[in-house]
């Protein structure tokens, strides 16, 4: 790998401390950090140098991979980390950054990190373009956290803003599901095994469904959330992403654009919604009070920073389909909420029954559909349901698990943020978002977002907290005699 530097826009603030300083400290300790690097914490920090040492030591403690942190490590690590108190708006900041990036020309890689609110994705571009810190194309890049727009205009606004002044090549647009294990594991789960690949079509299955379900409610996020909504914070990115890598065409090559083509594809071939459809293939809901693992909780219009008459969605489930030969009419059923009975991200792939039932009926009666769990969290594993003699003289079939957990390899996981952070550093833009892929997401789903503006919701809260949403999700499946299934989790 070239050195790197790395300059962290918000480095002050909680995602650096919770998230990408940890995720840096557990790859600088598995040696796979460059030779060379220095990271750059930017932003208008009120603490002294020792007391954000101390600050980042802690936070590194709790949320880094390696749990066994020594002073001696940390002070290794903090050798390469600088700080930079400055204003994003202002121009000397910038002409700061420049005077420090001339000692790290050459064949160093400059990644400049915007982990700031969303309002400063189009401005600080402007401001390194006009220093002239984006002009090679080749060593120099920016990373952008979601929200990546409100909808169609403001993403398309901001995505010219970006390519003013930088490259498509140069813009990383980073989706922490899409670094997640398990995420990645179901294109080798797919395509590293010929068994799948014959039966993963419209023949043999009968439908999807894609649950991101959490326990929490908005916590200190409230402000964000209220003005964005289920639809907007998990749907449009995380899962329109788990969706392209379940339906995808098998790649030819495993080079970044052709995977980021075929997931392209998917998102292209989704059928559009017209207006009068909304209400048939789309469901909201916003929870009130109810119970989490026994504790009461309040309901979201009572949360801080949500005002008492809130719209806005906390739940969300929507019906798609795919008009292409491979799945032309199975429908994918996409739901997400908060303060749901369970924290769970599973994506499950429903079979249909066998064409011909030739044993008896009381043999079948504790029959359940053949599926395959794709589990992503809290525990990341894969998990088939297959059928089996139930033990005895009589033929009676039973539902069996076969499994696979994460944890069968003895060496843990990385965090998302790790492996996304490494690519970015090695130039992979594979598991980032191109323009085009987030623009047809947008797209996809702008009918259900006008509508739901339109149309404000009548019924909130409209589930109980603790529950699995209204009563709605169920019947956008029961409609086509699907159902949610159970989230089973990966023993």
């Amino acid at each position: 790998m070239n050195p790197v530097l790395l300059v962290i826009f918000g480095g002050g603030g909680d995602l650096s401390w919770r998230k990408l300083v940890p995720a840096l400290f557990d790859l600088w300790m598995d040696k796979r950090m460059p030779e060379q690097f220095q990271i750059v914490l930017l932003d208008r920090i009120s603490m002294t140098n020792r007391q954000l040492h101390k600050h980042f030591f802690e936070g590194i403690k709790e949320f880094a991979r390696h749990k066994k942190v020594t002073s001696s490590d940390f002070n290794h690590f903090v050798e390469h980390v600088h700080v930079i108190r400055g204003d994003f708006k202002k121009k000397e900041t910038y002409r700061e950054i420049k005077h420090l990036c001339k000692d790290f020309e050459g064949e160093w890689e400059h990644l400049f990190y915007l982990a700031v609110p969303p309002s400063m994705f189009g401005e600080i571009p402007l401001h390194l373009k006009e220093v002239g810190l984006l002009d090679d194309k080749d060593h120099s890049r920016v990373i952008i956290e979601k929200p990546l727009g409100y909808d169609l205009k403001s993403f398309l606004d901001l995505n010219n803003t970006l390519l003013s002044c930088l490259d498509e090549s140069q813009i990383f647009r980073i989706d922490h599901y899409l670094g997640k294990e398990t995420v990645q594991n179901i294109l080798a789960f797919r395509f590293a095994n010929p068994q799948f690949e014959p039966i993963w079509n419209r023949r043999y299955i009968e439908y999807v469904t894609i649950t991101v379900a959490e326990e929490l409610g908005v916590e200190h996020r409230g402000g964000y959330f209220d003005h964005a909504g289920s639809l907007r914070d998990m749907l449009q990115n995380h899962m329109m992403q788990l969706l392209c890598l379940v339906a995808m065409e098998p790649m030819l090559s495993f080079e970044p654009n052709e995977i980021r083509n075929k997931k392209l594809d998917v998102l292209k071939a989704i059928r559009p919604i017209l207006p009068e459809q909304v209400h048939d293939v789309a469901v909201r809901g916003q929870y009130g009070p109810g119970k989490i693992n026994g504790k009461s909780v309040v309901g979201y219009r009572e949360e801080e920073q949500v005002g008492p008459l809130s719209t806005t969605e906390t739940f969300a489930a929507v019906r798609l389909l795919i008009d292409n030969w491979r799945w032309h009419d199975v429908p994918f059923y996409l739901r997400t909420g908060k303060r749901l009975t369970k924290h769970a991200t599973e994506a499950v792939i429903h079979f249909k029954n066998i064409p011909h039932q030739a044993f008896p009926p009381e043999a079948t009666i504790d029959r359940q559909p053949s599926r395959i769990y794709l589990a992503i969290q809290p525990t990341e594993g894969i998990m088939m349901t297959v059928q089996a003699k139930s033990p005895g003289s009589e033929m009676r079939l039973k539902t069996v698990d076969l499994s696979f957990n994460y944890e069968n390899f003895k060496a843990k996981a990385p965090d998302a943020y790790e492996t996304l952070l490494w690519d970015a550093m090695r130039n992979d833009p594979t598991e980032f978002m191109r323009a085009d892929q987030v623009e047809a997401a947008w797209r996809v789903l702008m009918p259900i977002i006008e509508m739901w503006e339109k149309t404000p919701a009548q019924d909130f809260p409209n589930y109980d907290a603790g529950s699995w949403g209204p009563c709605g999700a169920e019947r956008l499946l029961a409609q086509d005699q699907h159902y949610w299934p159970p989230l089973r989790g990966i023993e």
